[in-house]
């Protein structure tokens, strides 16, 4: 009777399952947190890390494309804020199409079709403003390019970049094309619900002047021109509210002169003129991307030159 009862009660331990206790889920649920608290910042460094890398081949993919653009049109892109028009049109009266949106022109055409040798970097695509449009299927045979391939391009209309209800295109025709950056996170295309990045800023150097006037970037003799782009950085950040668009970028806010400061080139110093200061990329032109937090003017800009952000 004994033994038997001592068998039951072996049989009895015996199909008890193991299980934790409330205390070692706890530890095991703290080491975890712990670890993901750990890796998670790692993780979003290296996502950003891989980002930026894939932003400096497609400056460098546009490096090329302006090259050769270069080389066939015996010149760099215009840039300027407005139409280029001959005198004696007056300056205030040219629409407003920006360096960023000339860039797009000359790498991909105002239809992504290639770029017309006949161009003058007009809004409406003529070139003077009264013959016929020379964007039309019927003028492929005369186009050079694209350039740049589109897959490497990522052109967006504005449209599809400010179309969220209450936002603008500001003096912008809502059609025109720009090259926006790698950096897909704040902005969604209308269209195919896909977020793309802010776009890519391009400032062509007037080699005919000598200055870089941090103090005054109104100075008529700037290499640089930061009115180039200026109403396309003011519409702020799609997304948010306000200005038009979104918060201010701080390469305009407060001040316009942060362009000049972040842009002038350090390792050129004249002791003899302490005031003397000369621009990264003097003799071309300068290409910027607003960077992983989707603001022109932080330090974590990438461009096709050595940004060094100064507050």
């Amino acid at each position: 009777m004994i033994k038997e009862k001592k068998m039951k009660t072996i049989i009895k331990q015996s199909s008890r399952k193991p299980a934790f206790t409330i205390v070692e889920l706890l530890t095991v649920m703290s080491i975890i947190v712990i670890l993901i608290g750990l890796l998670v910042p790692a993780l979003n460094k290296a996502k950003k890390f891989a980002r930026d890398v894939k932003q400096k081949t497609q400056l460098h993919a546009i490096d090329a494309a302006i090259e050769l653009f270069n080389s066939e049109h015996d010149g760099y892109p215009l840039s300027g804020a407005k139409d280029e028009a001959p005198p004696p049109t007056a300056w205030a009266s040219r629409a407003d199409y920006c360096g960023a949106m000339k860039l797009a022109e000359a790498m991909v055409g105002q239809d992504l079709l290639g770029f017309h040798p006949d161009s003058a970097f007009r809004s409406d695509g003529t070139p003077d403003g009264v013959a016929a449009k020379l964007y039309q299927p019927t003028t492929l045979n005369a186009r050079k390019g694209p350039y740049l391939q589109l897959e490497n391009a990522n052109a967006y209309k504005m449209g599809d970049l400010y179309w969220e209800q209450g936002m603008t295109t500001g003096p912008y025709n809502a059609d025109l094309f720009v090259l926006c950056d790698v950096y897909n996170l704040r902005v969604t295309n209308k269209s195919s619900g896909k977020k793309v990045g802010m776009p890519i800023l391009y400032y062509k150097a007037n080699t005919a002047n000598t200055e870089h006037d941090v103090a005054n970037p109104d100075n008529p003799n700037n290499i640089y021109n930061y009115l180039d782009n200026y109403e396309l950085v003011a519409l702020g950040m799609p997304g948010q509210k306000p200005p038009p668009a979104g918060p201010a970028h701080d390469l305009i806010d407060p001040s316009p002169k942060r362009f000049y400061l972040n842009t002038k080139n350090d390792q050129i110093y004249d002791s003899a003129r302490p005031t003397f200061a000369r621009p990264y990329r003097a003799d071309s032109y300068i290409l910027i991307s607003a960077g992983y937090d989707g603001e022109y003017g932080t330090a974590d800009d990438i461009c096709n030159f050595e940004w060094k952000y100064k507050p």
